[in-house]
């Protein structure tokens, strides 16, 4: 008796020590093993820098508001056009996102009046914007205003001042704005800036490192199909 109940007890104690190991495993795989939901994000009528047929698309949803994604653009997004954009790998797509009220509102009419009225522009204004915000400024620090948007646009001949002021007082590039919300919203995106490649969402936006090896795994799966 004393011997079976010792192997019972040896025999539960390798199956509980073969659980754990599992478990450890289980919790601690490669960011490139992690399991990744994708939900392609639909770009019809955005922006989009790069190749409009590259392998490899990179969206940001982000708010002009929003310092984190004035940081961002500092920091990740010029890598990320250097690297992968310029040689037609990625393209990049911006979608506005709205959680700091009025001010996000109306940078966001204003930005897709930009883009209305000449997209090769939209780009450079979009980093004016973000380069307007104030260093160190706080989600409610009040400094998006038509005059700002419309003395931001004036560097730009292309851009009618005079449509543009009529877009962001009468809301006419309100659909657009409202087609973002939709798509925000359908994404679930909690926290500025959200950063998704080929669908998927990327645990922390400023770890570019990560990035690059997703990209770089998608555009080995694309070269292998």
């Amino acid at each position: 008796m004393n011997k079976t109940m010792k192997i019972t007890v040896i025999l539960t104690l390798v199956a509980v020590v073969l659980i754990a190991a599992i478990v450890v495993v289980s919790n601690n795989k490669a960011p490139n093993e992690t399991d990744i939901v994708r939900q392609e994000v639909d770009l019809t009528g955005q922006p989009l820098l790069g190749e409009e047929n590259a392998p490899v698309t990179v969206v940001e949803f982000g708010d002009y508001k929003c310092p984190s994604c004035k940081a961002w653009g500092e920091m990740i997004y010029p890598q990320l056009v250097e690297d992968y954009v310029l040689s037609g790998d990625v393209n990049f797509s911006y979608v506005n996102v709205l959680f700091h009220g009025e001010e996000s509102v109306l940078a966001s009419l204003g930005a897709e009046s930009v883009y209305k009225q000449d997209p090769e522009v939209y780009w450079d204004f979009h980093k004016k914007v973000f380069d307007a915000q104030p260093e160190a400024a706080k989600h409610d620090d009040v400094w998006v205003t038509t005059e700002k948007l419309l003395e931001i646009a004036s560097e730009y001949p292309s851009i009618n001042q005079e449509q543009l002021r009529r877009d962001i007082d009468e809301e006419l590039t309100m659909e657009q704005v409202i087609t973002d919300k939709e798509l925000f919203e359908e994404h679930q995106v909690s926290q500025t800036p959200t950063i998704k490649i080929n669908g998927s969402t990327m645990e922390d936006p400023f770890d570019y490192e990560a990035i690059k090896e997703v990209i770089n795994r998608e555009l080995e799966v694309d070269k292998n199909e």
